[in-house]
């Protein structure tokens, strides 16, 4: 039987009953080959009390992004470092999609230039790829920015 289950907790999984090792934050299949004391229940509810305890952070950081406003030449230096240096693991390709979005936003909300915005055009440009490759992006993505920005804060 396949499971989806977080490093950090194996949702009451005995340790006999454990066959996974996994980076912690990432997520991975598992083949549990005795699963009588699983319970989805208690897994799920154990990821929900996570995103909520984390949901506070969250929303101070995007608010955060959206007021930290970026020049133009600070986001090119982005969007060159993410593609030409290749520090974000994501396709060479999207780096003229990103500018475009990021210059010329087809929404409003994000026609401002912040680091918000930024993340928005990499985000969308990443809905380009297929679903696994546009997870394995933008779970980077986070990581990359926070890198780049995180003296900001």
């Amino acid at each position: 039987m396949r499971r989806w289950l977080d490093a950090s907790d194996r949702c009451g999984i005995p340790p006999e009953d454990r066959s996974c090792h996994i980076v912690a934050g990432m997520f991975t299949r598992v083949l549990a080959k005795h699963s009588k004391s699983f319970s989805l229940i208690d897994c799920i509810s154990v990821g929900v009390d996570r995103m909520q305890r984390t949901f506070e952070l969250m929303r101070e950081q995007v608010e955060a992004w959206q007021k930290s406003d970026l020049t133009d030449v600070t986001a090119k230096v982005v969007i060159y470092e993410a593609f030409v240096e290749s520090q974000l693991e994501a396709p060479k390709h999207l780096a003229r999609t990103v500018r475009d979005l990021y210059f010329e936003p087809k929404y409003e909300e994000f026609k401002t230039r912040t680091i918000w915005s930024l993340s928005n055009a990499f985000t969308s440009a990443f809905k380009e790829l297929e679903p696994i490759p546009q997870f394995k992006a933008t779970a980077k993505l986070g990581e990359f920015l926070e890198a780049r920005f995180s003296q900001s804060f």
